[in-house]
């Protein structure tokens, strides 16, 4: 995107980490990160940026900003095109997968990575899992890339197809940590039609059973898309309102 000459640069007003609104009784969580300039970016990603176009203190009759970022930037969704030509794009991806009940699921602080082992508590018929590592305890006290994060391993991968898990999330802005760049635990999953949701907040969350609303941006053809990414405690009322509990 080119820059406007004239435009002036937004800055950001805070910075925050997941945060918690009630309305009308229920509570929502929201495990997003935020986006603006000083959002983490996996290396070789396009930093985040925005440029006022139109200014009401300028003079002008609203405001209006032009972004810039990258599809995986901040919390987002990968979608199967992410690593395969044919792999379905994330504005085709099927809302169900990421919408409906979800498991955070702690994982011991000394995992340094996340495998069979660490998975041996996730209760029958999860259908998403949310995996909360040391990530979040590391984000929360800076909003910093850090190269050295818990991923999820092939064996890990495995276990969740096994289990008939259909979405995975992670606190990490990529799931798995593969200094070869061959991405096996990408593959696996997108190849089996099995988003992935990265970049997750889940420091103030506890373990146990939510409902997730992941609604990913509905980029025509993308390889993936930022979402905004929020959980209700299971229970809540807008939660027993969906029928057979999905």
């Amino acid at each position: 995107m080119r820059d406007d000459p004239t435009a002036e640069t937004v800055r950001p007003r805070r910075r925050a980490g997941s945060s918690t609104v009630t309305s009308r009784g229920v509570r929502r969580i929201d495990i997003s990160l935020p986006l603006g300039p000083t959002t983490p970016r996996f290396p070789g990603d396009p930093a985040v940026g925005s440029r006022r176009v139109r200014s009401v203190a300028r003079g002008d009759p609203y405001d209006l900003s032009a972004l810039r970022l990258g599809s995986h930037a901040g919390t987002h969704v990968d979608a199967p095109a992410h690593f395969f030509a044919d792999g379905a794009s994330v504005d085709r991806l099927d809302l169900d997968r990421l919408c409906g009940p979800a498991q955070v699921v702690r994982v011991p602080p000394g995992a340094r990575e996340v495998g069979a082992t660490e998975l041996s508590d996730v209760p029958p018929g999860t259908r998403r899992i949310l995996l909360r590592t040391a990530n979040s305890e590391r984000w929360a006290r800076s909003l910093s890339f850090f190269p050295d994060f818990v991923g999820l391993s092939l064996v890990g991968a495995r276990r969740l197809l096994a289990l008939g898990v259909e979405l995975v999330g992670i606190d990490s802005l990529s799931v798995e940590s593969d200094p070869t760049d061959r991405f096996p635990v990408h593959r696996l999953l997108l190849g089996r039609g099995v988003p992935i949701l990265e970049g997750l907040l889940l420091a103030d969350v506890p373990a146990g059973s939510y409902e997730l609303d992941c609604l990913p941006l509905r980029w025509t053809d993308g390889d993936g898309a930022p979402a905004r990414a929020v959980l209700r405690p299971s229970g809540s009322t807008s939660a027993r309102r969906r029928p057979n509990g999905d």
